[in-house]
């Protein structure tokens, strides 16, 4: 019961898509977990079952759903199609007065934050892995550490909504998350660089390359965000300009990476432009209402699928009992990285911070791993390192979604 490669683009949409619906309904009729984390829960099961099957000789479902994805770009997917989308949805309805309140942290968790965090996380994978009987060049532990330190905003944003985290908190590390994985993809794209050309960069060319990839995909998103606003402003009908702000988040996110910009950067700015300036002053109450409407459905929809394609992704990885070790313990690495960053950032601007007492708790476990870090781990190229960092990923990604994200509301409530 093999595909084959006859499978056309819109026939593995669509396969994809009735997969992720009839999931849903499963989720809300049965279970009631959060959309996303349900979906993926669900989505693993069925993984784990065709893999438990294929052991006892029925292969023809894990055949399939190999099959199937191995058809499916995740990368292409989700860099080049989803996110975009769920950047711009998800900045919409950031404010940015809050934003401004809190820059600081913000600042200091997106940038440096992600830096210290993919040293620390190489470092110690580099001491930890040998003992395990894997030996990965150092340049693959730091590759590991860009892609797993940043925390993914459609993970973040899409849990904290109902974790009942005070809201300066949820402001911190919604704004952290909008800008870190824009960081990390900057730094993941160099040590890639590296690794696939064995030279070492220097220091100009790395300040230049993120000064011209993170601050152009800024300047970039903003430019588009006013553009978007006067044609928004110019009109009133909310077909065109839902149709208009679509648009300018498919064309944008496509100029930005064509022009060697960050794409994600630009969809934040651009969101947060449109969602304080533009449904302001330049919609009417019936064109907000549709906007609003149109890219919260989309946010969910999307989200819902990209959660299932994870859970799915669990028949791609070859798991032994040492890579189980090695998954434990770098989601123990993963952690103490988080809270060596967020303690660091929190007792040096304590006084500026304004954050309540224990904020620490909530910024380190709601530091969630999600879709983007799957998407880059599988840009490496093939060979034992590269299923030996998918292993680990999959293990710090599956453990944040689903043990952080369903308690991080009880330890939103510790700190009231």
């Amino acid at each position: 019961m093999e595909l084959t490669s006859s499978l056309t683009i819109f026939e593995i949409g669509a396969i994809f898509l009735s997969i992720t619906a009839l999931l849903t309904y499963v989720n809300h009729r049965f279970i009631g977990l959060p959309t996303t984390i349900g979906v993926m829960v669900i989505s693993m099961v069925v993984s784990i079952a065709a893999i438990f099957l294929g052991f006892l000789g029925f292969d023809d479902l894990i055949d399939y759903e190999v099959s199937l994805l191995d058809q499916l770009d995740f990368t292409e997917v989700l860099l080049d199609g989803m996110l975009s989308m769920l950047l711009f949805a998800g900045a919409l309805h950031v404010n940015v007065s809050d934003l401004r309140r809190y820059k600081l942290p913000i600042g200091i968790l997106a940038c440096v934050g992600t830096l210290l965090s993919t040293v620390i996380i190489a470092g110690a994978l580099y001491l930890v892995l040998p003992l395990l009987g894997f030996d990965l060049a150092f340049i693959w532990c730091l590759l590991f550490g860009a892609l797993i330190s940043p925390t993914d905003p459609i993970a973040v944003m899409g849990i904290l909504q109902s974790a009942g985290a005070p809201k300066s908190i949820e402001t911190v590390i919604a704004g952290e998350s909008l800008f870190n994985d824009g960081i990390g993809v900057v730094i993941f794209v160099l040590l890639l660089g590296v690794l696939s050309s064995g030279d070492i960069p220097t220091t100009y060319y790395v300040a230049h390359t993120l000064a011209v990839e993170a601050g152009g995909g800024i300047i970039f998103g903003l430019v588009l965000g006013g553009i978007l606003y006067y044609l928004l402003k110019s009109i009133d009908s909310y077909q065109e300009e839902v149709l208009l702000t679509l648009a300018g988040v498919i064309g944008g996110y496509a100029l930005a990476s064509h022009w060697h910009l960050s794409g994600p950067l630009a969809m934040v700015m651009m969101g947060l432009m449109v969602g304080n300036h533009g449904r302001s002053m330049a919609m009417s109450d019936k064109t907000r209402h549709y906007v609003d409407l149109f890219w919260e459905l989309i946010d969910e929809i999307l989200n819902a699928i990209l959660f299932v394609l994870i859970g799915l992704e669990v028949v791609m990885i070859a798991f032994s009992s040492n890579l189980f070790i090695a998954g434990g313990l770098t989601i123990l690495i993963a952690l103490l990285a988080r809270l060596i960053v967020v303690g660091i950032t929190t007792t040096t601007f304590n006084k500026q911070l304004e954050l309540p007492s224990g904020a620490w708790k909530v910024l380190t476990w709601g530091g969630l791993r999600g879709g983007i870090s799957v998407a880059l781990v599988l840009q490496l190229p093939d060979g034992n390192e590269r299923d030996i960092l998918l292993a680990l990923t999959y293990a710090v990604v599956v453990f944040s979604i689903l043990i952080q994200g369903l308690s991080i509301g009880k330890v939103a409530k510790t700190i009231r």
